[in-house]
């Protein structure tokens, strides 16, 4: 391995190479791969040895286990390519959201003008959690912080506010 990382021998690499391929082959096989893809991921892990080989630290590891832990790596990088599915470019989940119709857009703005509408006739205290909530969105625990009230205080608040804005609300839309 000292020639090929230092010397760039290639002679060196190619009594590794008739070493350790078909025995990275046949791990590759019995870890699921077929043939060929063994075969392919054999050439893909071996060059890697071949420009990475100054990388390799016999401290840390063995020759046989850098080599088989590429070969391993590589293998799981060929399965998660494979299992991921390629992009469909007529999948309508990619498609762009149409236009809305100019009468959805219409009752949008009625229903968006009759919260406001509700909001404005909340009590102060009760508004004041709505906009915390639902415009800041902050969480309950973040409400009680920010304000110094406890965090049942903020629940009631809300809870009573939302009560009230559901039937100012759908008065204002019939």
């Amino acid at each position: 391995m000292r020639a090929v990382a230092q010397e760039r021998s290639k002679v060196a690499f190619a009594r590794l190479f008739d070493h350790f391929a078909p025995r990275i082959k046949a791990y590759l096989v019995r870890s699921g791969s077929d043939m060929g893809a063994a075969e392919e991921l054999v050439q893909e892990a071996m060059l890697i040895v071949w420009r990475r080989a100054e990388s390799f630290d016999r401290a840390q590891a063995s020759v046989a286990t850098w080599m088989f832990t590429i070969a391993r790596n590589k293998r799981i990088d060929a399965y998660r390519r494979m299992s991921r599915p390629e992009l469909d470019p007529d999948d309508p989940a990619l498609a762009p959201q149409p236009e809305p119709m100019q009468d959805d857009s219409v009752g949008a703005d009625e229903t968006a003008q009759a919260i406001r509408t509700a909001i404005a006739d909340l009590p102060e205290e009760q508004a004041e959690m709505l906009r915390l909530a639902f415009y800041e969105d902050l969480a309950h625990s973040e409400i009680a912080e920010k304000t110094g009230l406890p965090l049942g205080t903020v629940k009631s608040r809300l809870r009573l506010a939302i009560g009230k804005m559901r039937g100012l609300v759908d008065d204002d839309l019939r």
